[in-house]
């Protein structure tokens, strides 16, 4: 793609006329994606060739997984190199590792990062779009920070990598029209309470066309196509009215006894307890977006994933609450930290506005003599001991890149990637860790970002944002930005913005294994241009009837596809069960050999927050009980 593709002749495959969707064969789509029907089209800048698993990302990790290169083959090529430690994944925990071994280890220490995708930040990366000559930005996955209290050790974190005014600025309502109120993230469905919101229902509630419900809260769900009874349940889960004489307390601590019993059943046990709900309107109404930080929905989840998040105590804001978010999410969490390790990497003054505006310059990544490397489109094939994992002095790891397999040595490595790599790649890892990780299930995710022109269809409609319970996708909002790296500080109906789908796959009913493994599946097997078809169609359905038209009003679509892209805790998985310890605190617990863990896995809450704390104890962990030994 061309740095500053508008897309102005991208038509989409859909046209309207007299009511019906007409298919037309060979899309722009199609055409741009025709190299790749699987990635299609990434968008504009840095990040265009890694938006989300890319079908290069994919094939490299399957062939992990089918054993391609295991033995390693005779022209296995060797660096050379020996590094102190070597971190695997360069997403937010493996560059919060190495920051936490550059800054404790002393100046001396050689750290070197091996990442797969073509750029750092795991999740925390963003697309760009070039629309009507405006740039816009949009996260691919990690999205949301929260505001802590000033002396905390994660307030303090912030500070040392250039956050330093972590509550951010956004976008004021500009034009003539009265002002709507708009979420500062994609989850905050800042209209419901304000009457600008809505509920749609399709053909699976009888709807041909479809049915909108404006502001149904303050209409009280009135009129909706489902019975007395379901509307009863909904509204009293929507209003957060528990039932008569509930006495719920949250957790105060890990591992309470309000803690282990939530974590004793599911979420949707917990909500029918607490809530009075139904299976089915649980199931109808709130899968998979009440357990959507976890990947699935209710029937599959640990309760205690619902509460997790709270033992990270952020400091809520009395007006505003305490979730934050850079036009690219966490992304600019992620060069933060990199133009920490590395100040050349990056351009421009330290801080926010400097690695926003700034281009990360690439070859400063990977320099000879460092303190700290990153090695890009690198992916690691296997960590093993040379020797039992009790006595060894080294480790040699294995990673391809370019076609090509090279080796190396390491005093010591975090992993710092999933567990659905890890349990692969540690080749002599122990069975007691391996039984461990057997029970470590990741759910996938697809995020769509859709670029539209402007708005006003869903201004006209009296509304910010909605939800729909069938189709593709469950929600959006329009967001106002944060003031950090972009042109406009003002939005209003007329802006061009872009909104995202978070696209769950949720089958309730179905173990939280086999949820995993059938989402994976079906999406890892739709083409680009099936999945922008099917968007363009629920974007039609929902709205042409308020001028809405997909192919003048879409100006492009990504899809950043996640095939593990959460950890679905079922229950036991936070503190054990049937006297057995928890599948995380084995791995937790000490480092295996050289080799510590990281990731959010360990916490089993997915939040950028417990990348870094997982990093931080897994670096403590080699520094103490093996560098120093």
């Amino acid at each position: 793609m061309k740095t500053r593709i508008t897309r102005r002749d991208f038509l989409g495959s859909t046209l309207l006329a007299s009511g019906a969707v007409l298919l037309r064969p060979n899309t722009p789509a199609e055409i741009l994606a025709a190299k790749d029907e699987f990635t299609g089209y990434g968008g504009i800048g840095e990040y265009s060739r890694s938006n989300g698993n890319t079908l290069e990302v994919l094939r490299a990790g399957h062939s992990i997984r089918d054993g391609a290169y295991d033995p390693l083959p005779n022209n296995t090529i060797d660096t050379g190199e020996t590094y102190d430690c070597v971190i695997v994944g360069g997403g937010i925990s493996g560059l919060a590792a190495a920051l936490f071994f550059q800054r404790q280890s002393g100046s001396a220490a050689k750290c070197l990062i091996l990442e797969n995708h073509p750029i750092f930040g795991g999740e925390a990366k963003q697309n760009e779009f070039h629309v009507d000559g405006k740039r816009l930005i949009a996260h691919q996955g990690s999205a949301i920070y929260q505001l802590q209290y000033p002396h905390s050790f994660l307030a303090n974190f912030y500070d040392s990598i250039g956050l330093r005014t972590p509550k951010l600025t956004y976008q004021k309502w500009s034009g003539p029209q009265p002002e709507m109120p708009l979420s500062r993230t994609p989850y905050e469905a800042a209209g419901l309470e304000h009457g600008q919101y809505g509920f749609w229902f399709g053909a699976k509630f009888g709807q041909k066309p479809g049915l909108w419900m404006i502001d149904p809260l303050g209409k009280n769900l009135a009129g909706v196509p489902i019975s007395e009874k379901a509307r009863a349940e909904w509204l009293r889960w929507l209003k957060g009215m528990p039932l008569p004489g509930d006495k719920f307390e949250h957790s105060k601590v890990e591992e309470d006894a309000t803690s282990r019993y939530l974590d004793s059943i599911t979420l949707e046990q917990h909500y029918m307890e607490r809530f009075g709900l139904s299976r089915e309107t649980i199931r109808t109404f709130l899968s998979p977006v009440e357990g959507g930080g976890s990947g699935l929905g209710p029937d599959a989840l640990s309760a205690y994933s619902d509460y997790a998040y709270e033992m990270l105590h952020p400091l809520a804001d009395e007006k505003d609450g305490t979730d934050q978010m850079f036009p690219g999410g966490n992304t600019t969490i992620a060069r933060l930290m990199v133009k920490s390790l590395l100040p050349a990497a990056i351009g421009g003054a330290d801080g926010v506005e400097g690695v926003t505006r700034n281009a990360v310059n690439m070859p400063a990544l990977d320099v000879p003599g460092s303190p700290t490397r990153i090695r890009l489109s690198s992916t690691v094939l296997s960590v093993q001991h040379d020797g039992e994992p009790g006595k060894a002095r080294s480790l040699t790891i294995a990673y391809l890149r370019d076609g090509k397999v090279y080796r190396l040595k390491a005093r010591s490595a975090v992993m710092a990637g999933g567990s659905w790599t890890t349990k692969h790649i540690v080749t002599d890892l122990s069975e007691s860790r391996r039984q461990a990780y057997s029970q470590f299930y990741r759910s996938p995710c697809m995020m769509a970002n859709v670029a539209v022109r402007n708005w006003r269809f869903l201004y006209k409609m009296g509304m910010s944002g909605c939800r729909w319970f069938e189709g593709t996708g469950n929600y959006m909002d329009v967001r106002k930005l944060s003031l950090t790296g972009i042109e406009d500080p003002a939005i209003g109906p007329d802006s061009p913005v872009v909104l995202t789908l978070k696209i769950l796959y949720s089958y309730p009913g179905q173990s939280t294994e086999e949820q995993g493994h059938r989402g994976r599946a079906e999406m890892m097997s739709t083409p680009f241009a099936e999945y922008e078809r099917r968007i363009r169609e629920q974007f039609t359905a929902m709205f042409a009837g308020s001028g809405f038209d997909a192919q003048r009003d879409i100006a492009g679509i990504i899809l950043n596809r996640w095939g593990h892209a959460y950890l679905s805790p079922q229950p036991g998985f936070f503190f054990g069960m049937n006297g057995q310890p928890a599948p995380r605190q084995v791995l937790r617990s000490a480092p295996f050999g050289r080799i510590a863990f990281a990731n959010t896995d360990l916490a089993g809450a997915m939040d950028h927050r417990y990348s870094i704390l997982e990093a931080q104890r897994a670096v403590g962990q080699l520094l103490d009980q093996v560098l120093e030994a």
